[in-house]
């Protein structure tokens, strides 16, 4: 099951068109979905998770938390509207378009995705494109 939670003054538009396009990702790798939460907050919140869980201190636009079992994906996903909207802006892209970018960025770190080197980078960002793709379809 996937759900979402708020921390702030924000609020997915329909959480339904969401939670069916990320099963529809999952199941594109060949994957199951589990109890996936995704948790919407600002700045603040997440840089006290990342200090306190990954002893960094910077601001970051996610942080997942992984409890996949073999192909059952399950996880946390905390997500900083701020930075969504801030690195929106920088790239000079649309807000709704780097949330789903963010979105399923998450979850494809659950499918097996790293994106420490170039190369791993860049197939996150081929997938991501890909799967950001699989939203505007309609099952």
């Amino acid at each position: 099951m996937i759900s979402f939670h708020y921390e702030l003054d924000f609020a997915l538009e329909d959480e339904q068109r969401y939670a069916d396009w990320i099963t529809r990702v999952i199941a594109s790798e060949e994957k199951l979905p589990g109890e996936i939460s995704y948790i919407f907050c600002d700045d603040e919140y997440l840089l006290t998770l990342n200090q306190r869980y990954l002893d960094h201190d910077t601001l970051t636009d996610i942080i997942s938390f992984d409890y996949t079992e073999g192909n059952m994906i399950h996880g946390d996903i905390y997500i900083s509207i701020e930075r969504v909207r801030e690195n929106a802006s920088d790239f000079g892209v649309d807000f709704e378009d780097e949330l789903r970018r963010v979105i399923v960025h998450g979850v494809l770190h659950y499918c097996g995705y790293k994106d420490k080197s170039g190369e791993e980078a860049a197939l996150m960002r081929s997938k991501e494109e890909d799967k950001m793709r699989m939203f505007h379809v309609e099952q």
